[in-house]
């Protein structure tokens, strides 16, 4: 198992990443699951279209992408986030850069767990989920 954190084309850190990859470990280990290979890409907007409308075929920006390279219980792939999508996120949502990006790491780790969200009571549960992961991160 190993977990990673790559900067594509961005001067931002993540800060405390320790503590971020103890806490996806958490979220994985709580859904039943073993955490294997995880690469998380932070980027920028034009990247994140890029890949969008490539992999999935739609052209537009979003906050998260995940690859899903998993097999039977062990959750593994690649998630990429736009910085840009989240900076303007937290703006929108008033809440601090720090918990949205919290947020979609955690969104993204979900969706490698099985989790989907296309319907409005798939996103709320979802939702849920990664509130409560996040109000437990701030208690630590």
């Amino acid at each position: 198992m190993k977990i990673n954190v790559f900067y594509d084309d961005i001067k931002y850190r993540i800060r405390n990443v320790k503590k971020v990859k103890e806490l996806v470990i958490k979220v994985i280990r709580n859904e039943g699951k073993i955490p294997g290979d995880l690469n998380f890409i932070l980027t920028g907007d034009l990247n994140i279209r890029k890949i969008n409308r490539e992999f999935l075929k739609h052209d537009n920006f979003t906050d998260v992408i995940a690859f899903d390279y998993g097999i039977r219980e062990i959750v593994s792939g690649e998630i990429y986030i736009s910085k840009d999508t989240v900076k303007q996120n937290s703006i929108n949502y008033k809440v601090s850069f720090k918990e949205e990006l919290l947020r979609v790491i955690i969104h993204g780790t979900l969706h490698l767990c099985g989790y989907r969200d296309k319907t409005v009571k798939e996103k709320e549960f979802m939702h849920s989920l990664e509130d409560s992961w996040i109000c437990k991160y701030n208690e630590w």
